[in-house]
């Protein structure tokens, strides 16, 4: 681990070395490609989720280099298919019936038969679009190399009208029960991805991430909730993909100060909890999206009196603030989750496919895979597929 101290001058000098485990590519490589193949028996009450749990694996694999050489281009295509065959489009006869729910579902839980240009008569109770599904849809196919071509990106957008509340956030779905900071981020991305953001409200939502800021300058998953640190990505990611990051964080540096204070070897979601696998994407990516001015201030104590002898305001040069994480010690902890492949919420816990893709992920922030776009939790090669096919941009 000497490149990651080399990478990290503020490293502790107390980090602890003894009996660390060594990243091994090729299990966790295995594991994906059999995640992908079939999941175990806890897994079917996630079955509506399956677009999310594909994911995770294409997505690992895409950030450990290996999805091209591990899969021919036929069996890329074919998902590419199933993805495209849970798009739910607007009625070819009466647009107006279902403009509500267009968008991507998770899995075809509905039973409908096996479209891979999408469905456009599907009204069936519960059978509707899902903001996430149709987030990491969206991203999957970037991972994929497809060029949205295939994408109705207008209903997409109009859908996102009909999810967004009156308070700034969104449900996940029509008529769906919760609405937090999650689904804004997943709005945020979709608005991005496709480059419009005429679906949403703005202003509403800058505002429900100002009120949803907390004591500490952490982000809760709406106003007066708790800080936490899947919801301070969630609210940091959306205001950077919206240009809003200066207007929308009540303090940068307070901000910056509760993320970097989450870290006890690994990262902790919230205060006074242990540390957890995947907080090493969400807390590090916030980090790698927030950039800070330090003020620096010297006081000076003569006779018990205090003085503030000298300010200044510096302003950091696009300075990651990621680097001021102990890397080896959020390193060592990562390394101790690890097991059959994969990688568990908690050392000596069995792995899931969400936190082997969050581990994978916060060790690409540290540089140990390829690299990844923070915001959009992409892969830098996903996000120039996106620049060439959405932006037209090389």
């Amino acid at each position: 681990m000497s490149s990651c101290n080399e990478k990290n001058s503020f490293s502790s000098a107390n980090t602890q070395t003894e009996d660390v485990k060594v990243f091994d590519r090729d299990k966790t490589i295995g594991y994906f490609k059999r995640c992908l193949e079939f999941l175990p028996k806890p897994y079917e009450s996630s079955d509506t989720h399956r677009m999310t749990l594909a994911f995770y694996s294409l997505s690992g694999l895409d950030l450990l280099g290996v999805l091209e050489t591990e899969f021919t281009q036929e069996r890329i295509n074919n998902w590419i298919d199933w993805i495209y065959a849970q798009q739910i489009l607007p009625d070819e006869n009466n647009p107006e019936l279902n403009e509500r729910i267009c968008g991507f579902r998770g899995s075809p839980f509905s039973g409908l038969p096996y479209n891979p240009n999408g469905c456009r008569a599907s009204r069936l109770p519960f059978d509707a679009s899902n903001l996430a599904m149709t987030y990491t849809a969206l991203t999957s196919l970037l991972i994929l190399g497809d060029d949205l071509s295939r994408v109705d990106k207008s209903a997409i957008i109009n859908a996102m009208k009909y999810l967004q509340k009156d308070d700034g956030s969104f449900t996940q779905t029509y008529q769906g029960m919760e609405s937090d900071m999650r689904f804004v981020y997943c709005a945020c991305a979709i608005s991005y991805m496709l480059n419009d953001f005429s679906g949403i409200n703005i202003d509403k939502v800058v505002q429900y991430i100002k009120e949803s800021q907390s004591y500490d300058y952490g982000i809760g998953q709406g106003p007066g909730l708790e800080s936490h640190g899947g919801s301070t990505f969630c609210a940091i990611a959306s205001l950077y993909l919206l240009n809003k990051l200066d207007e929308g964080l009540l303090s940068k540096d307070k901000t910056i100060f509760w993320l970097i204070s989450r870290q006890e070897s690994g990262f902790q979601g919230r205060a006074n909890k242990p540390p957890d696998t995947c907080y090493s994407f969400w807390i590090g990516a916030s980090l790698m999206v927030c950039f800070s001015y330090l003020l620096i201030i010297v006081y000076i104590i003569p006779f018990l009196c205090l003085f503030i002898v000298n300010y200044s305001y510096y302003k950091l040069k696009i300075l990651d603030s990621f680097e001021f994480i102990d890397y080896d010690q959020n390193y060592n902890f990562l390394m101790t989750t690890r097991s059959f492949g994969g990688f568990s919420k908690w050392p000596g816990s069995y792995p899931d496919v969400m936190h082997t893709y969050m581990g994978v992920a916060g060790l690409s922030l540290m540089e140990e895979s390829k690299k990844l776009d923070p915001a959009l939790n992409i892969s830098l090669k996903a996000r120039k597929n996106l620049l060439k096919c959405v932006f037209k941009s090389e």
